[in-house]
């Protein structure tokens, strides 16, 4: 089979067209590395081979457009090579490629991503840690300051009760542990800075409390049975019996 006419097309990609009237779209560097020009006789052996490297190039500037976004892990590049029906070997060649150019580095990785974990979100260590694991990165340890772990959680906190005003100490505080232990910090910190924060006092926020609930439910019950049903109510809110009973009694 003769090469009739090699033609430039778009992205580094040349058109080459072939005496038996077919045609296929290679790489410049398919050209390059076989020397193809007009006239040049091509056996079904190298036709084999040609196309087989420029899958290979197919899948590597794949690769590199999906790294471009953001850094990839080895793991997500096979993944998306694979979802694309690309063969384990391709695969396995163009991650050496971008390793040996310094696209894939683990270490770079690790440090990367821990960073902008803890200056672009609110995840602790545990979490971090585990969503490490899931990215195929295993034994994984944080060599960071507990001063920043206290400092993320104090402004964690302190968002929480701006946004939870509404709650009881007692809730607020369970709420507070709660979402921080989610959020993959240990208890011996969510301890360490809980306690130091300065929580709204109780008797405003049962105030509150007490002003909602008798605007909806003053003219429906009798006094004995409003008072039991409010008591139940705050209660229910977390709040503690000694202030309610201090309040219903003024």
């Amino acid at each position: 089979m003769e090469i009739i006419k090699i033609s430039k097309r778009a992205n580094d990609l040349y058109k080459i067209e072939f005496s038996d009237n077919t045609s296929l779209n290679f790489y410049d560097a398919v050209i390059i590395k076989y020397n193809l020009l007009a006239n040049k006789n091509i056996d079904d052996v190298l036709l084999k081979e040609m196309i087989s490297y420029n899958n290979e190039l197919t899948a590597y500037y794949k690769a590199i457009n999906y790294i471009k976004t953001k850094l990839r892990t080895k793991n997500e590049i096979k993944t998306k090579l694979e979802k694309l029906n690309y063969s384990s070997e391709i695969i396995n060649k163009v991650i050496k490629k971008l390793e040996l150019q310094g696209y894939l580095n683990d270490d770079f990785y690790i440090k990367c991503y821990i960073n902008d974990q803890i200056n672009l979100s609110l995840k602790g260590p545990k979490k971090i840690i585990y969503e490490l694991n899931k990215l195929g990165f295993k034994n994984v340890e944080l060599d960071i300051s507990d001063d920043i772990w206290l400092d993320k959680i104090k402004r964690i906190i302190e968002k929480k009760i701006k946004s939870n005003h509404n709650l009881s100490k007692n809730f607020l505080i369970k709420k507070i542990k709660n979402d921080l232990i989610t959020l993959g910090y240990p208890n011996y910190l969510i301890e360490q800075e809980i306690n130091n924060i300065d929580y709204q006092d109780n008797k405003q926020i049962i105030e509150k409390e007490i002003n909602k609930f008798m605007k909806k439910y003053q003219n429906k019950y009798s006094k004995e049975e409003l008072k039991f049903k409010l008591k139940r109510y705050l209660y229910s809110k977390g709040f503690v019996i000694d202030n309610v009973d201090d309040l219903l009694n003024n």
